[in-house]
Formats: structure tokens, C-alpha cells, sequence
């Protein structure tokens, strides 16, 4: 039997198409989680909700994921039953999630209705099931996020990982920056702040079908694998993942230095993201219709930039050291944002810019990092258990936020639209997000130190040649 050279991966056409098909599927969850950060100012206007409860509301993305352990389990499930199941229920979950928040929003039925959650934590209708419906999508965009992950190393390992999965963040981050940048201009297109939700919940049903072309692509893959395997006489079979094997990853030091910079650098960003367009309001005079505009220019920053730190790792390595950078660049906006008498609009942008490039330099390298330090097998449980620990930041830093700026912040009252919104003052919840860069750097050099003892070769590139 005449030998075959290649599988389907080895062909870049195979496995960069492979990419984009289901970068766009993450694309459209990237959308919908931040297509709600510039809409903080007409969802007070239109619907009368309040920081505390924009902070909950946003807060609920984690609840599931952290509480009920979804991520945990779609991890299992993911290396249980593969990608190609896992990412179809994921993003299914994504749509259901979205259906159930657009009805909430746009609904006249919860009017008033004030529930008591728990019998102690009274919430306004309306609030809840629009926090509930986007805890239900949280669990689905994160599990797609994982299941992502792990088809990128299914293709690319030992050729350009670095360089693919910055690509797909890329992707993603485009989907941040659109809705940061289209989601004020909708609202008042439409004349109603819950019509970017039905625009993002269209978004997702083709997000669906694209993940739907994606499966026939990895039956191919599979295909071609085993008949490799079978013409060169290799056992490829990979040992089953065990639950025995979650005690594996969590008494790995090196998995949990990882896990808690990742919580405490997306911690500094995305919540930063929720409030961004209110910070550039308060803060900086920026007009309300245009405030996105501003932080929407740092996922448009990633877009180029992850990819090319990853390309750098790939070929030159620095991974630990690409991480510790990004680190201190955080830590250095966040300073500069909470300085009160820092508030002309192009200070804002810089920083913005910054931000970009340290919000590039983390990614990049973190997670293509992860297949170094936990064997493939592993891999869907491992990446899921950090999400779940980013889950309990990405669920608690923003309702922190939101409590503070209502207990220590408000410096005011204005009109706008006729409705009276509150105004307020950014300084202490910018020393918070200052405080998280800066737990983010010391675990930088802790997983640096930890490469260096173990030799995981997070500072050697990743294509092996």
C-alpha cells in the first residue's frame, strides 16, 4: 500500500478555511456579549434601569458558567464527545440565550414587575430575564470559546498555532469593536435600545450554520487522519480522557499561574469595556453617540496586532515574556485613567491605544501556551477550567463596578433626552482595574519563573521544524 504523505491539515488552504469558518462563529458571540456596553446610557433613559442594576445585569454572563459549572462540564463533554457536538450545542445555546434577552428587552409584559429572586433580592423583571437569558448565552459563547481552542490545536499544532489563534481572537475582537462602534447608531436608527439584540440574534443563526459547514470540514480531517495512520502503520490512538484527570490539571502549578493571570488581565479589560462608553461620557465629554467610537478602537487595534505577537511567538518564542509586557502596559492605562485632571479626548484615545497593544500581547501568547504545559487529551477540560475561573472575574469585577459607582461615584444629575441620568466620577473603579493589572503582572513572573524550572518551552517557538 503506497504511502500517504499528508493529512487534510497539512494543507494550508485546508486548515486556514477551517480557521475562518469558525472564527466567524465566534465572531457573532463576540457581537452580542458587548453589543450592550455602549447602550448603559439609554437602557437608564429608555428603561429606567440604574448602575447596580446594568452591573448585575452584565454580571450574569458568569452566573451559570461559575455557579452551576457549566463551563467545567462542557469541557468534559468536549473531550468526551468532540468538537464537532460540543460546538453545535454551544452555539444553539448562543441563539436560545439571545432569544430569551431580546424578548426581555423589548417586551412591554414585565412593565413594573418587581420579583423577589431567592425570596430576599428584590430585581425588576425585566432585569432578570434579560440577565437570565444572557447567562444562558455566557455558557454558550464559552463553551463554543473552548471548543474553538481546540480545534485550532486539532489543526495546527506543530505549524502556526500562535499565529491561528491569534487570527481567531482577531476575529472576535472584530465582532467587540463593531458592537462598541454600531450599537448606539442602531438604537437610534430603530428608535428602541433592543434592536441590536435582534440584529446580533440574527448575527448568531448564521454564526450557527457556518459551525454547521465547519462539521462536514472536520469529518474530512478525521477521515484523512485515519487513513494516514492506517498507510504508514501508526497507532495514533490517544489515551481517553479520565474525571481523574481534572486533579492532574489543578495540581499543576504552572496551569494555575496561567488561570489566574487570565482572570485577572480579561477582569482589567472586558468590564473596563462594559463601563468604557460611560467613562468617555463622564469623564472625557465625549458625546454619548459617539463614546463607543473611542473604546472600540482597542479590539480594532487586536485585530492586526494579536496576530502578529503570535506569529512572533511562533517563530522567535518570549511567550512568558510577551505575557509580563502586556501586563505592565495594563497596569499603565489603567494609572493614567484613574488621574482625574487626565481628561482631554485625545489622552483617551492614546491610552485606548495602548490598552490595544497589552490587550494584543496577553492572548497572543497565553493561550497557545496552555497545549505546552497540558497534553492534548486534557486540553478541552483544561482550557474550560480556566475559563472558569476568568468566569468569576468577567461575573463579579463588573457588578463591583456598578455598586461602586452608585454608593461612592455619583457626582451629579443631568438631563438627556428629557429623562434625569445620573453623572459620575470614574477615579476609584480605574484604581480597581489598576489593581488587577497588577496581580496580572506578578503572576506573569511567577509563570516565568515556573517555565524556567520546568522547562515547558514557553519561551521557545512553537512551529516545529
Amino acid at each position: 500500500m503506497e504511502k500517504i504523505r499528508q493529512t487534510l491539515r497539512d494543507h494550508a488552504w485546508a486548515r486556514w478555511t477551517a480557521l475562518a469558518v469558525v472564527a466567524f462563529t465566534m465572531l457573532t458571540g463576540y457581537y452580542l456579549t458587548d453589543v450592550m456596553a455602549p447602550l448603559k446610557g439609554l437602557l437608564e433613559q429608555q428603561l429606567s434601569w440604574d448602575s447596580s442594576e446594568y452591573g448585575l445585569f452584565t454580571s450574569a454572563y458568569g452566573w451559570f458558567n461559575v455557579f452551576l459549572f457549566m463551563l467545567i462540564i462542557g469541557g468534559i463533554i468536549l473531550d468526551k464527545m468532540g468538537v464537532r457536538f460540543t460546538g453545535l450545542m454551544a452555539a444553539t445555546i448562543m441563539v436560545i440565550g439571545t432569544s430569551i434577552k431580546f424578548w426581555a428587552v423589548s417586551t412591554h409584559m414585565l412593565d413594573g414587575q418587581v420579583w423577589n429572586i431567592l425570596w430576599i433580592f428584590p430585581i425588576k423583571a425585566q432585569v432578570f430575564m434579560a440577565a437570565l437569558g444572557y447567562a444562558i448565552f455566557g455558557v454558550g459563547v464559552e463553551v463554543a470559546g473552548i471548543t474553538v481552542s481546540k480545534i485550532i490545536v486539532k489543526w495546527f499544532k506543530g505549524k502556526e498555532l500562535a499565529l491561528a489563534m491569534g487570527l481567531e481572537m482577531a476575529t472576535a475582537r472584530l465582532g467587540t469593536a463593531l458592537a462598541l462602534a454600531t450599537s448606539v447608531p442602531i438604537a437610534k436608527a430603530f428608535g428602541h435600545v433592543s434592536k441590536p439584540i435582534l440584529f446580533c440574534l440574527i448575527l448568531l443563526v448564521i454564526g450557527l450554520i457556518s459551525f454547521i459547514i465547519y462539521t462536514f470540514m472536520d469529518k474530512k480531517l478525521d477521515a484523512s487522519q485515519a487513513e494516514y495512520d492506517k498507510s504508514n502503520n501508526v497507532t495514533n490512538e490517544e489515551e481517553a480522557f479520565k474525571i481523574s484527570d481534572i486533579f492532574n490539571i489543578i495540581t499543576n502549578k504552572g496551569w494555575w499561574y496561567i488561570a489566574i493571570l487570565c482572570v485577572l488581565f480579561y477582569s482589567a479589560v472586558f468590564p473596563f469595556l462594559k463601563y468604557a462608553a460611560d467613562l468617555m461620557v463622564n469623564k472625557f465629554g465625549v458625546d454619548e453617540s459617539l463614546a463607543g467610537t473611542i473604546p472600540a478602537m482597542l479590539p480594532f487595534g487586536t485585530i492586526l496586532l494579536t496576530p502578529f505577537f503570535g506569529n512572533i511567538y511562533d517563530r522567535k518564542g518570549k511567550g512568558a515574556t510577551i505575557m509580563l509586557i502586556g501586563s505592565l502596559l495594563l497596569i499603565f492605562v489603567h494609572t493614567m485613567f484613574s488621574i482625574p485632571f487626565l481628561n482631554h479626548w485625545i489622552i483617551a484615545i492614546v491610552l485606548i491605544i495602548i490598552l490595544g497593544i497589552g490587550f494584543s500581547l496577553v492572548p497572543s501568547a497565553m493561550w497557545p501556551s496552555v497545549p505546552k504545559i497540558i497534553p492534548e487529551n486534557q486540553l478541552g477540560t483544561a482550557y474550560s477550567l480556566i475559563f472558569w475561573v476568568q468566569n468569576w472575574g468577567l461575573m463579579g469585577v463588573p457588578a463591583l463596578i456598578g455598586w461602586v459607582l452608585d454608593k461612592y461615584c455619583i457626582t451629579g444629575q443631568k438631563v438627556v433626552e428629557g429623562v434625569t441620568v445620573n453623572t459620575y466620577n470614574y477615579t476609584i473603579p480605574m484604581i480597581i482595574f489598576t489593581s488587577l493589572g497588577i496581580l496580572a503582572l506578578v503572576f506573569a513572573l511567577l509563570l516565568k519563573a515556573e517555565d524556567k524550572k520546568k522547562g515547558y518551552g514557553l519561551e521557545l517557538p512553537n512551529i516545529q521544524k
